[in-house]
């Protein structure tokens, strides 16, 4: 136990050193583009019923203020928020008894959220182009609001005109960064972020799978 003890004394100690040898730094960046939602749908049959409810996201637009610290060459912390807005269309229906109901809304939807990485990179920060993976979590916070319904017949029950939703969040980007000189790089990212999914919950049927955002952000971060 005592062997093993200073072993893993050692490797805590040979990684400090080498986080504080390499020269800590800070940086910014500004990074924007376009963002992606996942879709959801369920459908339920049953004796003398039927009911089906889907969402169908649009593409929209994301931008990402971002800080972070390099503690080595390879590992660096980051704090960012990112805002995003997607347009959805809304439909649902169900056949029961003899009875049709059903709707056809569009709804705006948008996003912000904080969210706290890590990022490990394959190469040394000198380099000019440094591809990294990260993993991070935080917290989203989802809002949607009614722009205007296409269809409503019979006695279809539509979604809150308003309705908003706090969530843990795991994200998961990955990318590069390519040196420009002078302490500026050009950055690409490409990020998921993983949710409970806030628009399931006011559907009926209920959708049953996760909410996910795809971002591809492209931009600038300067070191400092």
């Amino acid at each position: 136990m005592r062997q093993r003890a200073l072993q893993v004394e050692l490797v805590l100690l040979f990684i400090g050193g080498c986080v504080i040898s390499a020269r800590a730094q800070m940086y910014a960046g500004v990074l924007g583009g376009i963002t992606s939602l996942s879709g959801d749908a369920r459908s339920s049959i049953g004796p003398g019923s039927t009911a089906f409810s889907s969402y169908d996201p649009e593409n929209g637009g994301a931008v990402e203020l971002l800080v972070g610290k390099h503690l080595s060459d390879h590992f660096t912390l980051q704090g960012s928020y990112i805002w995003n807005a997607n347009d959805l269309t809304v439909t649902a229906g169900s056949f029961m008894g003899g009875t049709q109901s059903g709707y056809e809304e569009v709804r705006s939807s948008s996003q912000q959220s904080l969210i706290g990485n890590i990022l490990v990179y394959f190469r040394n920060r000198d380099d000019r182009v440094r591809p990294y993976l990260s993993v991070g979590t935080g917290l989203v916070h989802f809002s949607s609001s009614q722009e205007r319904v296409d269809q409503s017949f019979g006695t279809a029950v539509l979604p809150r005109r308003n309705f908003s939703s706090n969530m843990i969040a795991l994200n998961v980007p990955v990318g590069m960064d390519v040196r420009l000189g002078r302490g500026w790089a050009f950055r690409y990212s490409f990020s998921e972020t993983i949710t409970k999914n806030p628009i399931d919950d006011q559907l009926s049927p209920s959708g049953q799978h996760s909410f996910k955002n795809f971002l591809n952000l492209f931009g600038f971060i300067k070191r400092f």
